[in-house]
């Protein structure tokens, strides 16, 4: 990823051009949570914006969660970090910001080169175990740890993403009692449901460095049934492993967490192996090797959206430029008009000939180019009243010929009031089925609006309990329209009328996406055999309602369908009216 055009995405139109005065330069990348954006603070250091999506935003006990996840990460300091450096749990909608780490994920890096050599993996190991001794020393479990929230920086990997991180006071559960994570990177105990402990990191530590050893999961990839029953009930194979790793990789995935090595013994163990390298500093030197060239940043925003990529230092505290004291330049610096030279006095000095002819040169042409403009203008103003004026026409005769060229008694040639005025009642306003009848009424002036969606977070779905779309809620039966239905060794999301399907483009389904998907689908029923945290179900109910179900956690792989279940946040789009 040495393109800054896969890095950084230009904003599109539903993004907003600035957040809680953090002007927005590019869009980074979206999730199951939000979209995240690059920004800069006011002294010009990049940062990364993640904003809540709307109806999460909406709903108190997300927020509350975030509020809290927000106090943890702020405690956390560290060199292999991604520091928060600012947050609003309370913000319409909430968002967040972290230093920006200019570089490819381990994935990302990974999917690109290959596996990392042993000394970068070393480096890797002891860098991760640092982060995660910070993250801890403030109470704090990770839970998350995997290569795409591991971050490789020309001086080392940095840890990020603290979405879903709880303080290790809390329980070990969230909200809903269910694990949090993503399955092919879990610990044993955290599959199950049991304890999540710092023990449960250093297992997740263990994966990804396995992982950018060997270029895939440790555990192998497939179905998250698969791979987390594999977890659970099998020791990993570490032939696979270049020797020198083995021994700690060896420690770090032991079944039991007491057998595990704290993220103090792991540096210790890499820097041995490292050697003299670990002393001189050795490390940048390998990750601009697996790294590549550093993509550069795209400037600070100003407020047109343009970007200035060089200070100007016209204005300083020493020139008092207005009644009230001296002017201070804080942030971009946008011009609007020409620019003329000032005088020893801070006035404008006087134009020179060659300026007033080049200003009146500049003038003619925008006089030409504003008339010329103007004529298009209503040109095309005229081209499209005429255009209207002959739908109209049509819409009219085919009205009167399909009612054989006779209009009901009381009707003309023009509306009658009873027929166009939306505020007087009468059997115009009836057509069949629901529908107007045409020449009835006058077009709406602008076109239905999309149905404003409503938020339904932490749904739970298992073999007795279903969600039911129209009122949101989780029944504590099988009668809702979507429930969960384990058979055999697969578990899927079945419903009796309602057609399901899964999005398998990038995060961040919307109405319009999911409108798309079920053009044509007729599917009751849906595998989680490839859904994992997450992945994205749209549903269509039969009442025309849309809803989105975006999967938390998946528990289905131990074979035992009576524990199986799914949580999801859910989002519902009400049909038209």
């Amino acid at each position: 990823m040495n393109d800054a055009t896969e890095v950084f995405q230009p904003l599109q139109a539903d993004d907003p051009p600035q957040m809680a005065g953090y002007r927005l330069a590019a869009r980074l990348g979206a999730g199951g949570m939000g979209r995240v954006y690059l920004s800069h603070t006011q002294g010009g250091r990049p940062v990364a914006i993640k904003v809540v999506r709307p109806e999460l935003a909406d709903d108190p006990a997300f927020r509350r969660r975030f509020g809290r996840e927000i106090r943890a990460a702020r405690r956390v300091r560290g060199a292999y970090t991604a520091e928060l450096i600012d947050a609003d749990a309370n913000g319409v909608p909430p968002w967040l910001a972290t230093l920006y780490v200019p570089g490819p994920s381990l994935a990302e890096a990974v999917a690109r080169r290959g596996p990392l050599p042993v000394p970068a993996v070393l480096w890797l190991m002891a860098g991760v175990a640092e982060a995660l001794q910070a993250i801890h020393g403030e109470g704090i479990v990770h839970r998350d740890l995997k290569p795409s929230n591991v971050l490789l920086a020309a001086d080392g990997p940095r840890v990020i993403d603290f979405g879903i991180s709880l303080a290790a006071d809390l329980t070990s559960n969230t909200a809903t009692g269910t694990a949090v994570g993503t399955p092919q990177f879990m610990a044993p105990e955290q599959a199950t449901g049991g304890a999540v402990t710092t023990a449960t990191d250093v297992f997740a530590l263990g994966q990804t460095a396995a992982f950018a050893a060997l270029g895939e999961p440790l555990y192998g990839d497939g179905p998250s049934v698969g791979v987390l029953y594999r977890i659970v009930h099998s020791a990993p194979d570490l032939s696979l492993l270049p020797e020198p790793l083995r021994p700690m990789m060896a420690r770090c995935l032991a079944l039991d967490p007491a057998e595990r090595p704290t993220p103090a013994e792991v540096v210790e163990w890499c820097r041995g192996r490292l050697g003299r390298d670990a002393d001189t500093g050795g490390g940048p030197a390998v990750w601009r090797e697996v790294t590549g060239p550093e993509v550069s940043v795209p400037p600070p925003a100003t407020a047109h959206g343009a970007t200035v990529p060089h200070p100007m230092p016209l204005l300083s505290p020493t020139r008092p430029l207005g009644p009230h004291g001296p002017l201070v330049l804080n942030g971009p610096l946008v011009l609007n008009g020409p620019m003329r030279a000032m005088g020893p006095n801070g006035s404008a000095g006087p134009e020179r000939p060659e300026q007033r002819r080049a200003r009146r040169r500049r003038t003619a042409l925008l006089t030409v180019v504003a008339v010329t403009g103007g004529a298009l203008l209503i040109a095309g103003l005229g081209w499209t009243l005429k255009q209207g004026v002959d739908r109209y026409r049509t819409r009219e005769t085919t009205s009167s010929s399909a009612s054989g060229g006779d209009r009901s008694a009381g009707s003309s040639a023009s509306p009658s009031r009873s027929a166009t005025d939306p505020g007087t009642k009468g059997t115009a306003d009836a057509g069949t089925d629901g529908e107007r009848t045409s020449g009835t009424a006058n077009p709406s002036p602008t076109a239905p609006r999309d149905p404003q969606p409503t938020a339904y977070p932490m749904q739970f779905l298992s073999q007795t309990s279903s969600v039911d779309i129209p009122s949101g809620r989780t029944r504590e039966d099988r009668k809702g329209d979507v429930r969960l239905s384990c058979k055999e060794i697969l578990c899927a999301l079945e419903s009796d009328k309602s057609v399901i399907t899964m999005m398998y483009a990038d995060p961040g389904a919307t109405l319009e996406t999911c409108r798309i998907a079920l053009t044509g689908a007729k599917s009751h029923s849906f595998t989680l055999s490839g859904a994992a945290a997450g992945s994205e179900f749209c549903v269509k109910h039969p009442s025309g309602d849309i809803a989105l179900l975006v999967i938390q956690v998946k528990s289905t792989a131990l074979g035992d369908h009576e524990a199986s279940f799914v949580t999801a946040d859910m989002t519902v789009w009400p049909k038209k009216t």
